[in-house]
């Protein structure tokens, strides 16, 4: 286990690695409480584990409903009368079926956030896994990517990051693609919103100074601010 690193391209080096290198064969798993405010623990664990295999390889695991649902992670335990409970992402979209059912792939990232559901108890996708899910996407199937905005040396290498190419406005991406738009702002801001399921086109939209986006200023974090 060891703390990820901030750096997005550092970041971006290892999730990639995934998909060959030294860490081929191998996810991470980020568990967070509070919409990411508190890191509790990160580590590397199999591909082809389920998310919940991987899970209880490395906390002390409580479930429910014959071992299809997170009830406790480390003795944090979800709660009806305190409406808290654990939600799972992989790649950044909200997982669509029990973590008993979804099997990692080469690179993806499972990330368990104990969080207040009393404002809202969906969220379909977050940006903190970013670069996530334009490099692995969900289930093992990566859409294509473009990035909307000026071609700068910063959008250029956004676009090499993300295996991506540049377009002037959204009107011009593919059907069906991953979009990182970018907008340069006096203020930063960092969404992200999917068109259907888990898998669907996300666009992610990044107000503020592109560099932000290099120093992993929105890690763990679900939108800025």
């Amino acid at each position: 286990m060891r703390r990820v690193a901030t750096g997005l391209v550092l970041v971006a080096a290892a999730l990639l690695s995934g998909c060959g290198g030294r860490a081929r064969g191998t996810a991470r798993l980020w568990i967070t409480r509070d919409e990411g405010a508190h890191v509790l623990l990160t580590a590397t664990v199999p591909a082809g584990l389920t998310a919940m295999q991987a899970l209880d390889r490395v906390v002390k695991l409580h479930t429910r409903y014959g071992g299809k649902y997170v009830q406790g992670i480390d003795g944090i335990e979800g709660s009806l009368t305190r409406e808290r409970d654990w939600f799972y992402f992989v790649n950044g979209y909200e997982g669509d079926r029990s973590a008993a059912e979804y099997r990692l792939h080469p690179g993806d990232v499972e990330w368990w956030d104990y969080r207040s559901w009393r404002h809202r108890f969906r969220v379909p996708v977050v940006v903190g896994a970013f670069p996530e899910p334009f490099l692995h996407g969900y289930d093992g199937r990566r859409r294509a990517a473009v990035v909307v905005g000026a071609r700068t040396a910063w959008t250029r290498r956004l676009a090499r990051l993300l295996g991506a190419r540049i377009v002037s406005t959204r009107a011009r991406a593919p059907r069906g693609a991953n979009v990182l738009e970018v907008v340069p702002s006096a203020t930063t801001s960092f969404s992200a919103s999917v068109a259907g399921a888990p898998g669907g086109p996300v666009t992610f939209v990044f107000r503020g100074d592109p560099r932000r986006l290099e120093d992993g200023f929105a890690r763990f974090r679900y939108e800025v601010p």
